[in-house]
């Protein structure tokens, strides 16, 4: 009997990951992705995107849920300690993901996940109102120049793409703007077009995608976006800043190797899925696959560099 049991032990876990996946009950109940922003940004429509097209693939219920807080933190924490059986996703924002946990004691770290894939990537973008008075971004560099702190800039929270744009503009440009934190792109966008901040940190896609009343002074790319080739990216301007969202899919750490083994396949397929690449280039972002192990051994090495920028910041809050 022990002989027996051995050898199917041994013949299961000879099987490929994709067979040892289908082999196993997946998924029992609704899977549940957790969003750390509010319904309508783009790290929720791509969530959704990827969800109806994991419900065809798993055959099961996919449900996105929205906690907003913290810049994400309060996502990624409810993630991080959710059960580790595949039923939990958790949706992560480059570079919140290593940033939060560098600036404050966090509700998560990098350590506590397991990736599936990096997704989408969406430079950042600074935006003012179309009847501001700062035409360029040289303007608010004068401004903020001759009077430090006076200009208000909005983004989701300490720690996003959106604020470490503003923490290295400030450090290449020698200046210092006012930060204010609001809760996702609905809530940037009305504090922008009611004239409460006077320049926003929001995402080039969500910009694009409604860009009434708002004018776009910069973008934080390597090269200009294919979606906005007429604004200048700040590198052209002459500050070394590239900083945008990367979007991946993370499980809670512990979650068995043929549930992520699924899971990993599944949004591998997705990824490559020509309706889903239509459905985030229809939301002016740019669809990227990058396979969960190089992807997390990528930010594992630029966590060092995050803790220098942090360390080297005057101004971390603003």
């Amino acid at each position: 009997m022990v002989r027996r049991r051995a050898l199917l032990t041994t013949g299961l876990l000879a099987l490929p990951l994709p067979a040892l996946a289908q082999a196993t009950r997946f998924p029992e109940r609704p899977i549940e992705i957790i969003v750390g922003f509010t319904a309508g940004g783009g790290t929720d429509l791509d969530a959704r995107s990827y969800a109806r097209a994991l419900e065809q693939r798993l055959g099961g219920t996919v449900v996105v849920s929205n906690r907003p807080g913290a810049g994400g933190e309060l996502a990624l924490g409810a993630t991080a300690r959710a059960r580790p059986d595949g039923h939990t996703i958790g949706t992560t924002n480059y570079p919140g993901l290593l940033t939060i946990p560098i600036e404050r004691q966090a509700q998560f770290k990098l350590g506590d996940f397991v990736p599936l894939a990096n997704i989408v990537t969406d430079p950042a973008a600074i935006t003012t109102h179309a009847d501001s008075p700062y035409r360029r971004l040289g303007d608010v560099i004068e401004k903020a120049r001759t009077a430090p702190g006076t200009i208000t800039y909005a983004s989701p929270g300490v720690g996003s793409d959106d604020h470490m744009q503003l923490v290295l503009l400030q450090q290449a440009a020698g200046i210092r703007l006012s930060h204010v934190v609001y809760q996702g792109d609905p809530g940037l966008r009305t504090a922008l077009l009611g004239r409460e901040v006077d320049l926003i940190g929001l995402n080039l896609g969500a910009v694009t995608a409604a860009p009434d009343k708002m004018r776009m002074l910069s973008q934080a790319s390597a090269t200009r976006s294919p979606f906005q080739p007429q604004v200048p990216t700040l590198k052209e301007l002459g500050f070394p800043v590239e900083m945008g969202s990367e979007r991946g899919l993370v499980l809670p750490a512990g979650t068995p190797p043929a549930i992520v083994a699924r899971l990993v396949e599944a949004t591998a397929d997705i990824a490559r899925d020509p309706e889903f690449i239509r459905q985030v280039e229809g939301r002016f972002s740019v669809p990227v696959y990058e396979e969960g192990a190089a992807w997390f051994a990528r930010l594992h090495r630029e966590e060092a560099r995050f803790r220098q920028i942090w360390r080297d910041s005057p101004w971390k809050e603003g």
